[in-house]
């Protein structure tokens, strides 16, 4: 169940800029990292080779791809606000995505959400704009920080 719930526009316009979260922990396994790896083709060593990354990575294990950590978010976002009175909602896009910090494997991840804007965008659209802070038990530094985009049509 989301923390925070928004009815329609206004619904949304009443949580501008008051944090929502954090939201529940996920842990981000070697499978998912694995299964990331496969459908994106990105299979750096850094992120699927346990042996190698024990010796050769800064981080002495595999890490997340960043956008793995950027797609975690989507799951995340459900434990923080849900939004009532809309026809439909798509993802529009994001904004200043930025890495800060590794995700080791095994590393449990939890986010907070920030609504930034919610703008009429013409034809009965809103723009949504939510900041996520994606954070990783037990380190100094988030491990990402991104501007989800979204756009809604009220109904």
């Amino acid at each position: 169940m989301a923390q925070a719930t928004a009815n329609g526009v206004e619904g949304l316009r009443g949580l501008l800029g008051s944090p929502v979260g954090p939201s529940d922990w996920r842990e981000i396994t070697q499978e998912d990292i694995d299964l990331f790896a496969k459908l994106s083709g990105d299979d750096q060593w850094i992120h699927v080779d346990v042996e190698r990354a024990k010796t050769d990575s800064p981080f002495g294990t595999t890490v997340a791809h960043g956008n793995l950590t950027l797609s975690v978010i989507d799951g995340l976002r459900r434990d923080l606000v849900e939004s009532t009175g809309f026809k439909l909602g798509v993802n529009y896009g994001w904004n200043k995505v930025r890495f800060p910090a590794p995700v080791p494997s095994g590393s449990r991840l939890r986010a907070t959400a920030e609504i930034t804007s919610v703008d009429d965008v013409g034809g009965g659209w809103v723009q949504v704009v939510t900041k996520f802070t994606v954070e990783v038990e037990g380190g100094e530094k988030p491990a990402c920080v991104a501007e989800s985009v979204g756009r809604a049509l009220p109904g």
